[in-house]
């Protein structure tokens, strides 16, 4: 069993996203931005393909629900990777020190499956991971209790020694549900300063 270990989520831990970032390139008035991302490509909507619904089905219902938008609509299985613009400020560099200090690290992410398989090669940070559960294989979603108990079951880890760091607080609580410490990111200096306190990580 792996005494310390310390488990990462992806968006907006590692690093950011927002479907923003890639509509705003192909939607230029603000107001219009705005409105496609309340009401047709949605936060909401995506989190379906996080929950294991495939890309096959729910295009073609969006796309004849809002025909006139099926354009941007493909966008968002094709160019998905630009709402992932670049890594978190510093987290990056912590996993490395962690990685280097002999911790091991773990991620749980609500990701879907089809965008995980087009994400993950492109970053070999996560060649530092022992294993990441992602939501949209196991068709489990944090901060379900049951993601966790997979977790524990399939890291071989002992929730007595591991962090969880996430950016939502349903998240971090679900974890602590199941025995294992949480931290609510929100910045990467704040969370250097609870891995040494928890020893995790030296002095530099």
């Amino acid at each position: 069993m792996i005494r310390q270990s310390v488990i990462f989520d992806v968006g907006r831990v590692l690093f950011d996203w927002d479907l923003r970032y890639l509509f705003a390139k192909l939607i230029v008035d603000r107001d219009e931005l705005e409105w496609f991302v309340a009401n047709v490509v949605t936060p909401q909507w995506h989190f379906q393909h996080d929950a294991g619904r495939p890309l096959a089905d729910m295009l073609p219902e969006r796309k004849a629900e809002f025909p006139d938008h099926a354009a941007l609509i493909d966008a968002y299985a094709t160019r998905f990777n630009e709402t992932i613009p670049a890594p978190m400020p510093g987290s990056l560099e912590l996993v490395e020190r962690l990685d280097a200090a002999g911790v091991a690290l773990f991620a749980i992410t609500n990701f879907g499956h089809e965008f995980w398989e087009g994400f993950r090669p492109t970053q070999p940070i996560f060649d530092r991971f022992h294993d990441i559960i992602v939501s949209g294989t196991e068709k489990l979603m944090k901060p379900d209790p049951a993601i966790y108990r997979l977790a524990l079951d399939r890291f071989g880890i002992d929730p007595a020694g591991a962090l969880f760091v996430d950016d939502v607080a349903a998240n971090v609580a679900g974890a602590e549900s199941v025995g294992i410490a949480g931290h609510r990111f929100s910045d990467a200096a704040t969370l250097e300063s609870d891995l040494m306190a928890r020893g995790y990580l030296g002095d530099r």
